[in-house]
């Protein structure tokens, strides 16, 4: 058998395995393992001047496999670039394409939207060029988040501090959690009354429970006075039924999942994380269980709608098939480029995976199937009721309903159907002019309650509402704001932080036309027009950058300005320039620095502002030099005036340690800055004691005896051995104390 004389290159080995079973020996099939060539880290990369070109290099520690895939392809007769089948994997096949130096009829395009045998061998016999469209909105959407990372981060480095990043689509998802944080804060409780009327049939069976409604028109109780009054009303009765009102109500089936809603229903019935999710289908995918993961479509091929409607026929019945297929409308900012999730094939049921999956794996595949069957099948039917009592002005509203046909929701749980308000308490035949007796009156005293912060499902469902990112960003923009620490996590809810507030206040102050809901929405229109071929890379980026540059001007002069305005000019002179000296913060605290920095990078300790530094009697142990006392983190600390050495200020108790019985127990500090006693002799000796040490012994055990001070001032003495009968017991709920 000859030489294969084709290269299929993907991005995951996992793929690269299955589809390379699918081909066959006349194929080679390599993974690329995501980007090999992107934007440089140490510089933006980005040419300004001449219509913003992106200078790219070969990512750092790929090379080897740069090499491997060069000389396969300079073997292969034909080069499949089958990459994801979405903008990040055409730009990917580009730079595949570039990097191995692939002539055009060498280089071939392929995509899977499923990873089945039929789907990859019929993808392969028709591939088609690359879509320079789509690879245009890739990289115009990478080069403005550099553009804007790279140029507002060191406005954030001025302000704030060192470090901070700014990013376009994740400082406005930032700003949305934010916004909603000081809604709540802003929130005034609003105070209202419910109240639930008990009643009777007149000599038939069947209370019921019936709540207030209003007088002529609907009314809400806002006190207690007007709800005591209405109970006034209400205890003596009768109440006359004035209208009931009986209906069929259908429920039709949710559409298959896009991903946004698989997100959210992950996180909703699952608990997992949108990163977690999208890993979890990234595999299910991959093992041609499932469709292409990051879609915004509703769609369902008509080949799988051929194979889903008798499959509901067979296995559920008749009355489960609706008469023709669901459609479900397409959303006016959908791409609309691929199908919704679904399972590739119907003759795999979660059942028959389960010695195959993992448990989160089959957790989500049951999801994705559930969801799917149901999207095909007949809604829901309900009957419910609704009757209206009277009692002079006061009316009473009572409501229930029952379920006449099951439909779609044979898919969903037993414990999902209890608790989602379809199964309402049912009436009892009520027929209007009938009279009933009132039984109780229970009034409940409520209070409006703000906004809820952010989940991870709700705020991506927001995101996608507001038209901010796309399908394939919703993960990395999450995790990205929580790795920068702009918010964090408590139970399942988004909460900003300290930094988050800071970041967000500065970038509105500085940036409102660009860091806002609008232009971000509105700049993925315009990444999408791109990729449909109704706008040009250059168009969208020169727009972007009038707006973007004007307000960075702006912003570093008003900030240059600020920080002149706030800085606290000393009167120490820089030996070396001449100029005053001002204070800054650094991560040690302050210090004294030249302004004309960085033509000037003098520095001083905060300490000469408070005279001559404190000179010890402890000499330096590299050079011999008196060391003097310096301030820090941790409190003061030896430092040589000559080297630079620092050395930490030991406090001898006079206490020989009760362990090796040579050296002394001294006063040291962890590296968090907390307190404890240990021998001088360490790490000769281990010996060490989170309490000060006293010159005293237990009676009961011999060891050595510790004294703790409280808050009050109170001194306890008591035994440092933890398992001493007479050492005083902890409180419990509290944990024990454990060394640094």
């Amino acid at each position: 058998m000859g030489k294969p004389e084709n290269l299929v290159i993907v991005e995951s080995p996992s793929k690269a395995k299955t589809i390379g079973k699918y081909l066959g020996d006349d194929y080679v099939v390599k993974a690329s393992m995501g980007h090999l060539r992107d934007l440089p880290k140490s510089t933006m990369g980005v040419d300004l001047e001449h219509d913003f070109t992106p200078h790219y290099i070969p990512v750092r520690g790929k090379e080897s496999l740069i090499k491997e895939l060069k000389t396969d392809a300079e073997k292969a007769k034909t080069v499949y670039l089958a990459t994801d089948p979405d903008r990040e994997g055409e730009a990917i096949s580009w730079h595949l394409k570039e990097l191995l130096n692939l002539p055009d009829g060498k280089a071939q395009r392929v995509t899977f939207n499923e990873i089945t045998q039929k789907v990859v061998k019929e993808s392969i016999r028709h591939p088609r060029d690359i879509d320079y469209d789509l690879v245009d909105a890739q990289q115009a959407r990478r080069i403005l988040d550099r553009i804007v990372g790279y140029e507002l981060s060191p406005l954030l480095w001025k302000k704030i501090r060192r470090g901070l990043s700014a990013g376009r689509v994740q400082s406005v998802a930032t700003r949305l959690v934010v916004d909603r944080e000081n809604e709540i804060r802003a929130f005034q409780p609003k105070e209202y009354w419910s109240l639930d009327v008990t009643l009777n049939r007149v000599g038939k069976p069947g209370s019921f429970v019936a709540h207030y409604w209003g007088e002529e028109k609907k009314r809400e109780l806002e006190n207690e006075a007007q709800t005591q009054a209405i109970i006034d009303d209400v205890k003596d009765g009768p109440f006359t039924i004035t209208n009931v009102k009986k209906a069929e109500k259908k429920r039709t089936a949710a559409p298959p999942f896009t991903t946004s809603t698989l997100q959210q229903e992950a996180a909703r019935k699952l608990g997992y994380s949108v990163s977690q999710t999208m890993m979890i289908a990234q595999r299910l995918y991959e093992s041609g269980l499932i469709t292409y993961m990051r879609t915004d479509s509703t769609r369902i091929s008509d080949e799988m709608i051929a194979q889903v409607r008798p499959y509901i026929e067979t296995v559920y019945g008749e009355e489960y098939l609706p008469p023709k297929p669901n459609v479900f409308a397409k959303s006016k900012k959908a791409q609309d480029a691929h199908e919704a999730i679904r399972p590739t094939s119907l003759e795999f049921p979660p059942d028959a995976l389960t010695s195959v999956l993992s448990r989160d794996q089959l957790r989500l595949y049951t999801l994705i199937w559930n969801r799917f069957i149901a999207s095909q099948m007949a809604p829901q039917i309900q009957m419910t009721i609704t009757a209206l009592l009277g009692s002079g002005r006061c009316t009473l509203r009572a409501s229930g309903s029952h379920v006449l046909f099951n439909g779609f929701t044979i898919m969903q749980p037993a414990k999902e159907k209890k608790g989602d308000g379809e199964e309402n308490a049912s009436l009892p035949p009520l027929k209007k002019g009938e009279k009933v007796t009132h039984v109780k009156t229970e009034a409940e005293q409520h209070f409006t309650t703000p906004p809820p912060r952010y989940t991870e499902a709700s705020l991506i469902k927001t995101m996608e509402e507001k038209g901010i990112g796309r399908p394939s960003t919703y993960a990395p923009i999450l995790d990205t704001i929580q790795k920068r620490k702009y918010v964090v996590k408590e139970g399942k809810q988004f909460v900003p932080t300290e930094i988050g507030f800071k970041v967000t206040n500065l970038l509105k102050k500085y940036f409102e036309g660009i860091i806002n809901v609008d232009f971000t929405a509105n700049l993925e229109n315009w990444l999408d027009k791109i990729a449909d071929g109704h706008a040009t890379y250059k168009k969208v980026m020169t727009d972007f950058y009038k707006v973007f540059d004007k307000e960075l001007e702006a912003a570093n002069s008003q900030a240059d300005k600020e920080k002149q305005e706030s800085q606290e000019v000393t009167d120490v002179k820089c030996e070396k320039c001449g100029a005053n000296m001002i204070v800054k913060m650094g991560r040690y605290g302050k210090y004294l620095a030249c302004p004309n920095y960085p033509s000037c990078r003098n520095i001083k300790p905060y300490s000469v502002l408070q005279g001559p530094e404190e000179v010890s009697d402890v000499k330096c142990d590299h050079c011999g030099t008196l060391m003097v006392y310096r301030e820090g983190p941790y409190g003061r600390y030896l430092k040589c005036p000559k080297c630079n050495a620092n050395k930490a200020i030991v406090v001898d108790t006079g206490i020989t340690c009760p362990k090796c019985h040579e050296g002394h127990m001294v006063q040291r500090k962890t590296r968090r800055g907390r307190t404890f006693y240990g021998c001088s002799r360490y790490p000769q000796c281990d010996m060490a004691l989170w309490n000060e040490p006293v010159d005293q012994f237990c009676p009961t055990c011999g060891s050595i005896m510790v004294k703790k001070t409280y808050k009050n001032g109170k001194e306890l003495i008591f035994c440092s051995n933890p398992d001493c009968p007479t050492n005083p017991k902890k409180k419990k709920g509290k944990e024990k104390e454990t060394k640094e």
